[in-house]
């Protein structure tokens, strides 16, 4: 039987903690714009960009290819700069029976530090890790740092 496991990693940024949490809490929809080879568009579909329980529509090229993914703001805690986000469907979910990125940002230096955590289900154990996953969260928080940074 399948069970929770965690994937975990970081990305050193030359931005700010501050300007990197904020953009992620409060700003998502500009990721098509800031990181257009990873995001092809982002459309609210219930509440709004920034709230828990807001559902949003992402089109993504995660697996390589265009790809439609709902996912929901599950948990945001300011104070601690973490935001846990909730995928409902996707292509993802005919892989995984869960799928539950967080990213905590950390003040380090002149910079920050984006933590990513990714809990995951697999369907069944013949299913890899989300490598590809985790190799897109890394490639657009590369983008958003150096968009931040400019």
């Amino acid at each position: 039987m399948a069970q929770i496991q965690k994937m975990e990693f970081q990305i050193e940024l030359k931005s700010s903690a501050d300007k990197f949490f904020e953009l992620f809490r409060s700003k998502p929809q500009l990721l098509p714009k800031i990181c257009p080879q990873e995001f092809k568009g982002v459309k609210l579909v219930e509440g709004d960009w920034d709230s828990v329980g807001s559902i949003r529509e992402w089109t993504h090229t995660a697996s390589g290819h265009p790809d439609i993914a709902k996912e929901s703001i599950e948990a945001i805690d300011d104070e601690s700069k973490t935001i846990t986000f909730k995928f409902l469907d996707g292509e993802m979910m005919k892989y995984y029976k869960t799928f539950k990125p967080t990213v905590n940002v950390l003040p380090s230096g002149q910079g920050g530090l984006a933590k990513w955590t990714v809990e995951f289900e697999k369907q069944n154990e013949s299913i890899p890790d989300p490598v590809m996953y985790k190799d897109f969260i890394t490639n657009f928080s590369k983008n958003v740092d150096a968009y931040l940074n400019a």
